[in-house]
């Protein structure tokens, strides 16, 4: 076993020792994790300030930067709450994780069902509390880190054993439509930039970004409905908001579909800005002849 397998192994058995921890524990962990990783891992700061320069123009420097630090104490406590998430018992994933709307999944009369569910710091915690109440299928990345892969993948299967499906780059479809054909919620993260292949360009807070239409097309074929899943952390536990179906969705127009679904979004994070995800490059793909933005 190599060294770092050592380590990795280590992480996996400390995150897992954080289930005991009260929640006022868990803040203090996250704030001085976060202090820590904004100093040690500057090139993940400088693109959270890049995102946030380019998406909200109208704030100050100043304001951009203390945004971000709570960006990251966010991200840290939902690291440490994966202690509950990968050993806790249902009662105790359910007592941290609680859910508005969770009638618009469970309704059988909502089938086939795409749950479209961006990067908010409660993804995981939603999705692995999710698999206590339905089964479902979603798409997951592989880690680079092997040992880490296994402990994410083994703390996803934990209830109700869901169809997760490895991606590979070929957007094979087929084992997603087949599950959902079976009745399974498809669990789909919209918001990340794949590349130029397969993508659209559409405004998100008015700048194009590459932009699967996966939602419209999918739901088009399936002829499915198609429901929002907001997760967002609250001082205690996360609070996760299902939506109704969206009316008029989808229409023939993938772009305008997709368009429309990057608008929403937008509105989610304005009301949780320090909640999201933009430790990612979500403008990594440029439209033809526009330089990096990193």
């Amino acid at each position: 076993m190599t060294f770092n397998e050592l380590c990795s192994r280590a992480w996996v058995r400390i995150v897992r020792s954080f289930r005991v921890l009260p929640m006022s524990v868990r803040w203090g962990l996250a704030r001085c994790a976060a202090a820590l990783f904004w100093i040690a891992v500057p090139k993940r700061r400088h693109v959270i300030l890049t995102n946030l320069r380019l998406c909200f123009p109208e704030m100050s420097e100043g304001e951009r930067r203390a945004l971000a630090r709570r960006v990251y104490v966010r991200l840290a406590r939902a690291a440490v709450d994966h202690g509950t998430l990968w050993t806790g018992s249902k009662e105790e994933v359910r007592r941290l994780v609680s859910f508005k709307g969770l009638e618009h999944l469970l309704n059988p009369e909502n089938r086939p069902v795409i749950v479209v569910s961006p990067h908010f710091a409660g993804l995981d915690a939603a999705g692995i509390a999710l698999n206590t109440y339905v089964r479902g299928v979603s798409l997951y990345q592989k880690q680079s880190n092997p040992v880490w892969d296994k402990a994410l993948l083994k703390g996803r299967l934990r209830f109700s054993n869901p169809v997760l499906i490895a991606k590979t780059g070929n957007n094979d479809l087929r084992p997603v439509m087949k599950a959902m054909r079976e009745g399974l919620p498809f669990y789909y993260l919209p918001d990340m930039d794949h590349g130029r292949r397969n993508s659209i360009f559409a405004p998100f807070f008015g700048v194009e970004a590459a932009t699967i239409p996966m939602v419209s097309r999918l739901a088009r074929v399936m002829r499915a409905k198609v429901l929002w899943c907001i997760a967002t952390m609250t001082d205690e536990g996360y609070s996760v908001e299902i939506t109704a179906p969206l009316e008029n969705f989808p229409t023939a127009d993938p772009a305008a579909d997709t368009a429309r679904l990057n608008r929403e979004l937008e509105g989610y994070i304005r009301r949780h800005p320090d909640q999201y995800l933009w430790v990612h490059r979500r403008f990594k793909t440029r439209p033809e002849g526009e330089p990096s933005v990193y």
